[in-house]
């Protein structure tokens, strides 16, 4: 059988070659969870993801043996690349004018002779340009047909593919990427049309001729895999028994001596999302019986035993879902969350590789593994320095540089790196801030709490930097005194998030809650009181904050915040490092008064900086961010990814207005790229350490609403069904036993009948008609 599309896979490090059948095959395989994923941070510039990328082949056979390297047999279709190389000499902003005039006309010409080309398949590639499938002129060589596809379009194609065993990183099958796919391609012909005729291209070119076709054969995984790999609700199947053997066995494989009891219970966990079925668990459940000395006889003892284990665990009475399994489904959504945001499950979104001028500069005294902690913990420093001024969002909402920074991170790992960057920040704050102290002192010695008659409080005290030990009556004075100075922020550095608790008098993890809430949203906060001598006052909560943590603190700390509303307002940021990067010895940069002089500029515009201010770029950026959020959140089936995005965006926005204003009012390629990431950057860390107890209680909310009422369970099955259909229906409800009795109690009511010929239970007309408009 000769196909023209192959997926390339490794085996011993080698490029193996299997066919892709069908459409739906090849949609699944372009749009799996890491394709995605992996296709949008290769956009943003990580060209470590492009690597990762499904690969394809569309020009050639594989050889006998599966493998690609070398291959002389030629498909029935031609795989071309073209890609777009701007003059040279052309400015920035006209190579890009450029870029796209190019981009956006190409796909038009080459739909427009799709028919005359024989076009197969259209792409836009991973960065610019376009892999284009045609089906193969058989009298023309491999080249021959790449430069007759040339002439015929009017455009280049990229010499440097111009080989059979080329392979082309394929995107996604989104109709933005996935311009066009026929069928055709799919379709299995008997001989390779390559093989009809050899004659030489106009470049005198001729491929190699072979007088047998290859066998190509699939590869087939023990237990019967054969092909691509089954899934569940999007989920590869390999997935959820690598996460079942992670959370029930250790992450280790069953082995000699415990492997049918082992199996039996992976069986028994699988069946019920495997439809009951003992041919698709074949396909499912691994062999971990056969091992690669087995002789041929011991394969088939094997074969035997292992079908056993199976069949057994298909006899066990039917009790719906089972625990295991949700809670395996459960951890891999929240995997898949994680991985929505970017990075893997070990490693956060790596940052760009040019940063704004800024951000370079508070960072470049820290190793590589401290930057995305800094890069994150000095906004809520830089946001103090604003005071007057409002940034207005794509919802034509004002919001005011607020920043929340909580650094999670083992003990010992370095959260200290944030600080030096941080102290000179707030250094102009800091020795404003002396003097006000001093007149406070000086005032309150003049004015002890015996005195009848006490002196006006000075209005011009404004003390912005707060340590962690207050009343209630200084932080609401700080609050007040903040806005009456210049709608200015008070600021708290701590160095475990214990001691925000500390801040007021109630001293409670619920009062940090609710500062954070109402601080987020620059709500009224203080107190009004009637005796003379106290404390009075109500003014928007301007309140920026650095806090470190460890892991188990952040989700104790926040255990009851995580779905409030209070989680979603922090910019969480972490520190993790490889084994190798744990050997080494940090060693800091010098901070001194060189660069106390190159962070001036910066921290003089935030401080001059009034009033309203707008960047139309900006804007658009977190608009896109927003969609591209939804979408995402929607591909990954991650309801806490959608719910922590919204406020992501906001935070990442603001991080960009921020450093437009330091930066003189300018907008640039690195702010936005900075801004993207950040956004990501913080939904991991949430996902990390705050997704799966998010996703399990949006989930329980859910739940609670589908069970605030009676059910019929009958609605929620076709008109025409089968009993199988009926057992999935009731363990996706949650429901117990085999349900058998209901059915016959429906059959009696003359709800449903049972068709002898189909085999089927079909809804009455009596009960359509009388009950189904009522649900």
């Amino acid at each position: 059988m000769i196909m023209s599309a192959h997926v390339i896979y490794y085996k011993d490090g080698a490029k193996m070659m299997r066919s892709v059948n069908t459409r739906e095959e090849y949609l699944t395989l372009r749009n799996g969870v890491e394709q995605v994923a992996n296709v949008k941070m290769a956009r943003m510039g990580d060209k470590t993801r492009k690597d990762k990328l499904v690969q394809m082949n569309y020009s050639c056979l594989p050889n006998p043996d599966g493998s690609l390297k070398g291959s002389k047999m030629a498909s029935n279709t031609v795989a071309m690349d073209i890609d777009f190389k701007a003059p040279k000499g052309l400015p920035a902003e006209k190579e890009k004018a450029w870029l796209k005039k190019q981009m956006d006309a190409v796909p038009t010409l080459i739909l427009a002779k799709k028919d005359e080309l024989g076009l197969m398949m259209l792409e836009k590639s991973a960065t610019k340009g376009f892999h284009l499938v045609f089906r193969r002129r058989p009298e023309l060589s491999q080249v021959g047909n790449l430069e007759w596809a040339s002439d015929l379009l009017g455009v280049e194609f990229d010499t440097d593919a111009k080989d059979i065993t080329r392979v082309f990183y394929s995107t996604t099958a989104n109709e933005e990427d996935l311009l066009f796919l026929d069928d055709e391609i799919f379709k299995i012909e008997t001989t390779p049309q390559s093989l009809r005729d050899s004659s030489p291209n106009k470049s005198g070119e001729q491929l190699n001729k072979s007088s047998s076709p290859c066998k190509g054969e699939v590869p087939q995984m023990d237990g019967g895999v054969t092909g691509t790999t089954p899934t569940y609700n999007g989920l590869p199947f390999t997935d959820i028994i690598q996460k079942y053997w992670e959370l029930f066995n250790g992450g280790k494989q069953p082995v000699e001596g415990d492997r049918n009891a082992l199996t039996f219970e992976l069986a028994v966990t699988l069946r019920s999302i495997c439809g009951f079925s003992l041919e698709k668990m074949m396909t499912i459940i691994p062999n971990y019986w056969n091992t690669e000395k087995d002789t041929p006889e011991q394969r088939a003892a094997n074969e035997t035993e292992w079908k056993q284990t199976i069949e057994n665990a298909l006899k066990e009475p039917r009790k719906g879902m089972p625990s295991r399994l949700k809670q395996v489904l459960a951890a891999l959504k929240n995997t898949a969350g994680v991985k929505a945001c970017g990075g893997t499950l070990t490693t956060p979104p790596p940052m760009p590789a040019k940063l704004p001028p800024l951000i370079r500069l508070l960072t470049k005294n820290v190793p590589g593994y401290y930057k995305p902690s800094v890069a994150s913990a000095v906004f809520p420093a830089l946001g103090v320095h604003l005071h007057g001024v409002k940034f207005r969002y794509w919802d034509n909402v004002d919001h005011e540089a607020t920043f929340m920074n909580v650094l999670v991170g083992r003990q010992s790992i370095g959260k200290g790196s944030i600080k030096k960057p941080i102290d000179y920040i707030m250094e102009d704050i800091r020795q404003r801030d002396f003097p006000n102290r001093q007149r406070e002192a000086d005032w309150k010695q003049k004015n002890p709490g015996a005195k009848p008659k006490k002196d006006v409080r000075p209005t011009d005290i404004c003390i912005q930097m707060l340590i962690d030990n207050l009343t209630d009556a200084v932080f609401n004075q700080r609050i007040v005194d903040a806005n009456n100075n210049g709608e200015r922020f008070i600021y708290t550095s701590v160095d475990e998030i214990e001691a925000l608790k500390k801040v007021t008098s109630k001293g409670t993890v619920d009062e940090v809650g609710l500062l954070i809430r109402k601080a987020f949203d620059n709500s009224l906060a203080g107190q009004e009181r009637v005796g003379a001598d106290s404390v009075s006052g109500i003014a928007p909560l301007r309140w920026n904050f650095n806090a470190s943590t460890t892991p188990p603190n952040a989700r104790k700390f926040f255990s009851r915040m995580v779905n409030d509303g209070t989680v979603s307002r922090l910019d969480i940021s972490t520190i993790i490092l490889t084994n190798e990067e744990e050997e080494e010895a940090p060693v800091l940069g010098i901070y001194d008064h060189l660069f106390a002089n190159e962070l001036k500029p910066y921290i003089d515009r935030l401080e001059a900086a009034n009033g309203l201010i707008e960047c139309a770029q900006a804007k658009k950026l977190a608009l896109d961010m927003r969609l591209e959020n939804r979408d995402t959140a929607k591909l990954y089936d991650s309801e806490a990814y959608k719910v922590l995005s919204y406020r992501a965006n906001v935070i990442a926005w603001l991080k960009g207005m921020v450093l437009f204003v330091a930066h003189g009012y300018k907008w640039s390629k690195e702010i936005a790229d900075f801004v993207r990431w950040s956004q990501q950057y913080n939904l991991w860390c949430k996902m990390l350490y705050f997704g799966q107890q998010l996703e399990k209680e949006l989930r329980d909310e859910v739940e609670m609403q589908r069970q605030s009422g009676p059910q019929n369970l009958l609605e929620l099955l076709p008109d025409n069904f089968t009993k199988e259909q009926y057992h999935q229906m009731r363990m996706s409800q949650g429901r117990s036993g085999n349900g058998d009795s209901t059915l016959r109690v429906w059959e009696n009511r003359k709800y449903i009948f049972y068709d002898d010929v189909s085999g089927n239970y079909c809804k009455t007309d009596e009960y359509k008609s009388k009950y189904a408009q009522k649900v």
